[in-house]
């Protein structure tokens, strides 16, 4: 029986290595997020400081790990077996919960997480041991610890008030102090605003350091906790004299300095606080094995765990072996830069692509928010005006270094989050970090009016749909633990190894899924405009790249959307759209940055912008046809539909070879620099569309004589209308870049032409 229980916590710790690589690329936007953004020193910098961060917060978790062991539950009223089911539950819950979460870029807070998963695991021991045999006449307050996670839990939810206000003020006082043009004050006010920022968030490290950290005496925490305001009063003096003497020295931007200091205190903040939620229940469920390994009177169904209730300082080798793995895995991990791009997308200064879409909510609290504006009719002419200059942006430019937002943004949300999760520290709460940062990311940049009428919809639709998963995080999380918890005590060993299975099986489709989301993604970053300044010149060899990028892609797809829907072969269809939904994609990117394409072209290449706009307008238009020759032809297979005939296969077959060669011959011409389109691709395509009102007839005749059906009917006429707007959207395309090549060469284009 021994050895079946150290399987399972080997089991624990693996599940706990596994835990800290979802956990850090979830928690990674907490403290990445607005160096990142504001861009206050290389990718790699970042990183580096960062990881410094994690290194040396790893070691302060020791004091924090008690909410895995006690903080929900009462385990001294739990049998041994219990708590390894327990613990067991939980770890696998949260590992499938967040590697979920991180796919879809989607922050949430695995404080929440552990927090409902121990309280959803506990619950159903709990309720089978006292609807039970029950020889002890447990009620459930006797193995809840309920005031405690209720303390817990109302501390999280209040977080989330508080720190959206706190983060709304000091960015709306601090801009005000500042203007956006703020790098003129800093010669004198730099220094002041710098010192309190970084004394912050030296408060922050001393309190996440002297509670509890494995590495600090007694004797030097209580000094701390004693003396914190001197430390403080002379950490500010300090602190502002050094940032003065550097600016004036090195001429550093004091800002630069804060926000990367402070990427180090909420990086060490995030290893120190949010450890336990990764590795505090595996070092619970070693410490129970310890301690009912050492004696032989009991069995695992008869000891209870009396020793889990007491104190007990971490071990400092698994607090630097989980910092090590949590560092290498922020080095590493895709899914973390998914969820830091989701938050600064969401608190980024400029209106561009949104990534979330409107809802009816957010438009209905847009339009019910949209009076407050009319407050300003109380405040007098003077001061509103005063204030309309201090937030005015027009001084600043634009270009393809532009940060997300500014480093005086970026500074609020570090020293302010700093301050809200020191205090929480102080108490004893496990305040959910993600919580906290998100909410002042998104209070700030709601008072740097980052929120306009052009994003606010979809800027709010995206922190509902947050704010929503995270709800969604706790409901999952309890009842997973609970299900599972269930299960391990029926089911036995059977039933944990069975569940380990399909997390592996979870993770492995996660990751496809998290792959496939990323091309995407890459494809439409890879086609965000870089340059400063775009000539005539430039317009032409783009028009020409994404012409014949999207006509090879065209063939590919004809070829296999046919093949798929002739075969019925739907592996084949789904590869077909998932393929092209990366063209697609790419396409719809382009037009939304034509803004930004015509905002860098130079003077003399503003004509060629109206013609190279009907360029971007028919490639989206050409791969809007061909999407909707696969996707219908996907659905119909995966619906079971009956199959085309062999006379429509056929017909199809015909249509698809002439359009083929027709973008073979409209390639070739294009590379060799011939006219486009030519006599003799006008003539092609006339004969096509003759061929598809030919094909349109036939299917009429077969409908009079009953051979196919209302599906089969709807199918082959969609797919006919969409081979007809393909090839008239690309002939049009082709005359399109034609123009395009023609005004910038100086030549006249004809008025007929346009």
């Amino acid at each position: 029986m021994g050895t079946i229980f150290l399987g399972l916590v080997i089991v624990l710790f693996l599940l706990a290595i596994s835990d800290l690589v979802v956990g850090v690329s979830n928690d990674a936007v907490n403290f990445l997020n607005s160096a990142i953004g504001s861009k206050a020193a290389t990718f790699k910098t970042i990183m580096i400081i960062a990881t410094l961060g994690i290194l040396l917060g790893a070691s302060f978790s020791s004091g924090m790990m008690e909410v895995a062991r006690k903080g929900i539950f009462h385990p001294q009223n739990f049998f041994f077996d219990e708590i390894i089911i327990i613990f067991l539950a939980v770890m696998i819950t949260d590992v499938i919960l967040l590697d979920l979460f991180n796919t879809f870029g989607m922050p949430t807070s695995t404080t929440v997480s552990i927090v409902f998963e121990l309280l959803g695991a506990a619950v159903a021991i709990s309720m089978i041991k006292v609807n039970g045999e029950n020889p002890l006449g447990y009620q459930m307050g006797d193995l809840i610890n309920s005031a405690k996670a209720l303390a817990i839990i109302s501390g999280i939810l209040l977080s989330v008030a508080i720190a959206f206000i706190s983060g709304l003020v000091a960015q709306f006082f601090g801009r005000l102090v500042f203007t956006f043009d703020y790098e003129k004050k800093l010669k004198y006010l730099g220094s002041v605003w710098g010192g309190l920022a970084i004394t912050a968030i030296t408060y922050f490290i001393l309190v996440k350091g002297a509670k509890g950290s494995a590495f600090i005496s007694n004797e030097t925490a209580a000094y701390i906790q004693e003396n914190t305001l001197k430390i403080l009063a002379f950490s500010f003096v300090a602190w502002s004299v050094i940032l003065q003497i550097v600016y004036l020295v090195f001429r550093i931007n004091i800002l630069r300095i804060v926000v990367l200091v402070g990427t180090f205190a909420l990086a060490m903040a995030f290893a120190g606080n949010d450890l336990v939620n990764f590795i505090g229940v595996p070092l619970a469920g070693y410490e129970a094995f310890r301690e009912w390994s050492a004696q032989t009177n009991f069995a695992a169904n008869e000891y209870l765990m009396s020793g889990l209730a007491g104190a007990v300082k971490t071990p400092p080798f698994f607090l630097l072996l989980a910092g090590a793995i949590m560092a290498v895995t922020l080095w590493f991990s895709k899914k973390a830069r998914s969820v830091t791009e989701t938050e600064i997308n969401l608190a980024k200064q400029e209106v561009g692509y949104e990534r979330f879409e409107s809802s009816m909510l957010s438009r209905f609290l847009v339009r019910s928010f949209s009076g407050i504006g009319n407050i300003s009719k109380i405040v007098p002419d003077a001061a509103t005006s005063w204030m309309k200059n201090r937030f005015d942006r027009t001084s600043l430019t634009d270009n393809a270094d532009t940060p997300s937002f500014d480093l005086l943004r970026a500074s609020v949300n570090l020293f302010m989050a700093s301050i809200l999760i020191s205090y929480a520290t102080a108490q004893k709460l496990p305040l959910s970090t993600t919580y906290v940062t998100f909410m002042v990311a998104m209070g700030s940049s709601l008072a740097d009016g980052a929120w306009g009428r052009e994003s606010a919809v979809y800027r709010i639709s995206g922190v509902l749909s947050v704010i929503g998963g995270w709800f969604f995080t706790a409901f999952m999380a309890f009842s997973l633990a609970f299900g599972m918890a269930l299960l391990f005590h029926y089911g036995g060993t059977v039933g944990i190894f069975a569940m380990i299975a399909v997390a592996i099986f979870i993770i492995f489709r996660t990751h496809a899924l998290h792959r496939r989301r990323e091309e995407k993604k890459g494809a439409m970053q890879h086609e965000s405009e870089t340059e400063d300044q775009i000539t005539s010149s430039k317009l032409v060899q783009k028009s020409q790249e994404y012409l014949l990028y999207l006509l090879e892609n065209v063939k590919i797809a004809l070829g296999e959307y046919l093949t798929g829907l002739a075969a019925e072969d739907r592996k084949l269809l789904k590869k077909a759209y998932e393929d092209f939904e990366i063209v697609y994609e790419k396409t719809t990117t382009l037009k939304k940055n034509l803004n930004k394409t015509v905002d860098r072209l130079n003077e003399s290449a503003l004509e060629s912008g109206y013609y190279y706009a009907r360029v971007l307008e028919n490639l989206r238009n050409v791969a809007n046809s061909t999407f909707f020759l696969i996707s219908p032809s996907f659905e119909h297979v995966s619906n079971n539909h009956r199959p085309l005939t062999d006379d429509q296969h056929t017909e199809l077959l015909n249509i698809n070879k002439e359009i083929t060669e027709f973008l073979e011959e409209a390639g070739i011409n294009i590379e060799q620099g011939h006219e486009v389109p030519s006599d003799k691709l006008k003539k092609e395509r006339d004969d096509i569309l003759l061929v598809i009102r030919g094909c349109r007839k036939n299917q009429i005749k077969r409908i009079k004589h009953g051979t196919v059906g209302t599906r089969n009917s709807m199918l082959f006429f969609g797919l006919l209308e969409e081979s007809k707007n393909l090839i008239l959207f690309t002939s049009s395309l082709l005359k399109s870049h034609r123009d395009l090549m023609d005004i910038v060469l100086g030549k006249k284009v004809e008025e007929e032409d346009i």
